[in-house]
């Protein structure tokens, strides 16, 4: 009997071992489809795709995947946005890349998407990171697999716009041992064509400008990554890359008339070329075993862009003020920078993480503007427009985080970022500037998981941005003799406030909040400033005219000048609504977002800080009124389907629209764009045909109105429309590990070049 009830528990324990070995199965199985399903999903102050676990990520490259990515979003093909607003910066495995942004667009175009392992959009990063402004930061984290080897793509496109655009590129990386790296190669041309409508004036006259650009580029470019493994410990590496753009015979032809009536033509011809070398030199340790560890960069930065153009004005009718009028311009401009930074992340047993850090930026620019006018037929030095600018700017930042888990639901990331700013500005003979600022930039973000399916975060930061290097150089770049653009070297830096709410709710579905304050804020376009110059008026051979009393005779001249400068502030309000899910067994994949914005603009421009008008002359600028409260709206709509059980077929729609939106310079009309992919997977190769913007609606039209009646109208036809054909081919080990992507320490300043 004992037997019996011995065998008898023996048989019922092993019933229920193997009953729960079967449930311990099922469980496991349960928990692996839920991380599979997990494509986009919230973890601290980022929100990360899961791009292995993605229907749509086979046989495409980087950039065609990050469009596809939640919250992410390209009108042009050309530019990133995150939440449809904020410009985005790459980094690559927490590195930010090391190339100007044409250069970055190819270089995604041309990677795989299989070598993605997860995508991270920061809608606020944190003060370890260097941006301006409210600018996001999209973190590209590479998969990783120690296997030796090479592997590389190769890949030409043709783009038919208004013009045929070819392309090509090639990229190729290796794994030797100790020694990793990876280089790439591109070259292309394409012709941009522009078509231009520009009315301006008031109640009393009227101005209207009507013509056309042709602008043929020629570009190359490239780079190399090398990395060497000291130790298991230790690395070293260095970086470099170099661009080369040629734009040679760029011909501006428009047509101007007033009131009504055709008064004279103006032709711009313009050659640019442009080259951009950076080298980066970086030392990493790892310090202990939880992953701390001291990282350290080196950078040196030389941009050199030369232009110089001919305008010319012909009249077309006999009025006394319409005559023959050219002018030559030159305008170089050459930066040097020299970056260095040391970051220490340091990681404890509790879970905590510490991020401290110092960095140095030193940069040099030379800007000699030279300028000449026709008089008497001859071609002599227009002084008031020739100027020789040098802006020196030294910056010293100090940063300290400090992240952890507070509990099972609750973490938190804390920090802050110290700026000390000396910077100098010499237009030499005429005048200059000195500016020593200091400013202390906050951050905090807070992440509640208050259940498996629901997730709640909150974040502030603070940011400044600097102006671009090119907006500083006090040059002109003519439409016409009396309608041009001005840059301004006395603009200062605005100051950025941003707060962010954010829910997640079954890591599919999201709404975002954001409020943003800006300070000393610069229009994010040009603004139109209208004036008038009295001077005494001249004959064809340059003399002045007298009258009977022996006074000069004066004669008034309106102008329209497009400035960039500080005007007052702003605040934004804005709510996005968003969905990423798949459909029928990952058949069809959506990513949906909605946009709804609140902005206001308030301030005032009363006089133009570039103005030095010559003896003898006197210019009276209309103030320029800012006073703008808009609701705006936009969506995104993406779908992939896949075509075929066999994953070798999938068809893109795409389709954005907007509404208009109220900038400070005027209101842009509505937009919308159609997209349309076709894209069939060959073993390793990928032939994708697409078109982009099929009806032609994504240009810029701004009609901008003030309350004294002056008005101002552009329109910018880009011929947006796009039919591309692209190869790619995937060679060598595709399961090699990339080399250790090296941040920079002269990234801020690229971004400024």
């Amino acid at each position: 009997m004992k037997t019996q009830i011995l065998i008898a528990a023996i048989f019922f324990s092993g019933l229920v071992t193997a009953q729960q070995k079967k449930d311990s199965l099922k469980v496991h199985s349960i928990d692996a489809i839920n991380i599979r399903k997990q494509v986009f999903k919230k973890q601290g102050d980022r929100l990360v795709y899961d791009v292995a676990s993605s229907p749509i990520a086979k046989g495409t490259n980087t950039f065609n995947l990050l469009k596809q990515t939640p919250m992410i979003s390209s009108i042009d093909g050309k530019t990133l946005k995150i939440l449809g607003k904020s410009d985005a910066i790459i980094y690559i495995n927490n590195k930010k890349t090391n190339m100007d942004s044409e250069a970055l667009i190819e270089m995604l175009k041309s990677t795989p998407s299989e070598d993605i392992q997860k995508i991270e959009v920061i809608t606020v990063p944190g003060s370890e990171f260097q941006v301006e402004s409210k600018e996001g930061v999209i973190n590209i984290v590479m998969k990783k697999n120690k296997n030796n080897g090479y592997n590389g793509t190769m890949k030409m496109q043709n783009e038919q716009g208004y013009y045929n655009n070819p392309s090509a590129g090639a990229s190729f990386n290796f794994r030797q041992g100790k020694w990793s790296g990876n280089s790439n190669i591109r070259m292309g041309s394409w012709t941009e064509r522009q078509k231009y409508t520009l009315s301006n004036g008031d109640p009393t006259f009227r101005n209207e400008s009507y013509g056309s650009n042709d602008d043929p580029n020629k570009n190359f470019g490239g780079g190399f990554n090398i990395d060497y493994e000291i130790s298991a410990k230790q690395s070293l590496g260095l970086s470099y890359n170099m661009r080369y753009n040629k734009s040679f015979n760029s011909i501006l032809d428009i047509n101007n008339w007033q009131d009504g009536v055709l008064t004279n033509q103006t032709v711009n011809y313009e050659n640019a070329q442009t080259r951009n070398h950076s080298f980066n030199l970086n030392y990493e340790i790892k310090t202990d075993s939880l992953g701390s560890k001291l990282t350290s960069n080196v950078s040196y930065l030389w941009f050199n862009r030369d232009k110089a153009s001919f305008n010319e004005t012909f009249p077309l009718n006999n009025k006394p003020k319409n005559k023959y009028s050219a002018l030559h311009q030159s305008v170089p401009q050459i930066i040097n920078n020299y970056a260095a930074n040391i970051d220490y992340l340091k990681k404890t047993a509790k879970g905590e993480t510490w991020l401290m850090g110092i960095s140095y930026n030193r940069t040099h620019t030379d800007n000699d503007t030279q300028q000449d006018k026709l008089v008497n037929g001859e071609f002599i030095p227009n002084i008031n427009q020739t100027n020789h600018f040098i802006y020196k700017e030294n910056i010293l930042g100090l940063y300290l985080n400090y992240e952890r888990k507070l509990t099972e639901k609750l973490s938190g990331k804390i920090g802050a970022r110290y700026e000390m700013t000396r910077s100098t500005g010499d237009i030499l003979g005429k005048t200059g500037f000195e500016r020593n600022y200091n400013n202390l930039l906050p951050y905090l973000n807070l992440n509640y998981a208050i259940h498996p399916d629901h997730n709640l975060s909150y974040t502030f930061s603070s940011r400044i941005r600097r102006p671009r290097f090119w907006e500083l150089n006090p040059s002109r770049t003519y439409f016409t003799p009396t309608n041009y653009t001005q840059n301004n070297p006395f603009i200062l830096a605005s100051k950025f406030y941003n707060q962010e709410l954010n829910y997640m709710y079954k890591n599919a579905f999201y709404a975002n909040l954001s409020f943003n304050i800006v300070e000393d804020a610069s229009a994010s376009d040009l603004l139109p400033l209208q004036g008038t110059v009295t001077a005494p008026k001249k004959d064809d051979e340059g003399t002045i005219i007298y009258d009977e009393d022996g006074n000069p005779v004066m004669e008034t001249t309106k102008f329209l000048r497009y400035i960039r400068t500080n005007y007052g502030k702003n605040r934004e309000l804005s709510l996005t609504l968003g969905m990423n899910k798949s459909w029928f067994e990952d058949i069809w994949t959506t990513n949906y977002s909605v946009n709804m914005g609140y902005v206001t603009y308030k301030g005032a421009v009363l006089e133009d800080p570039t103005s030095i008008p010559t003896p003898g002359e006197t210019e009276v600028l209309e103030p320029y009124i800012i006073d703008i409260k808009n609701f705006n709206v936009s969506a995104t709509i993406n779908n992939t389907v896949r075509l075929s059980s066999k994953k070798d077929w999938f068809l893109g729609v795409n389709y954005f629209i907007s509404s208009k939106v109220a900038m400070e310079g005027g209101t842009i009309g509505a937009r919308q764009s159609l997209d349309i992919s076709l894209k069939k997977i060959i073993g390793d190769w990928t032939v994708i045909a697409e078109v982009n913007d099929l009806f032609n609606q994504s240009f810029y039209r701004v009609r901008g109105i003030q309350p004294n009646g002056q008005y101002n109208n552009i329109t910018n036809f880009n011929y947006p429309r796009l039919i591309s054909i692209g190869v790619t081919y995937n060679f060598g080990n595709q399961k090699l590990k990339k080399a250790r992507e090296m941040k920079s320490a002269n990234d801020a300043v690229k971004s400024r070049t």
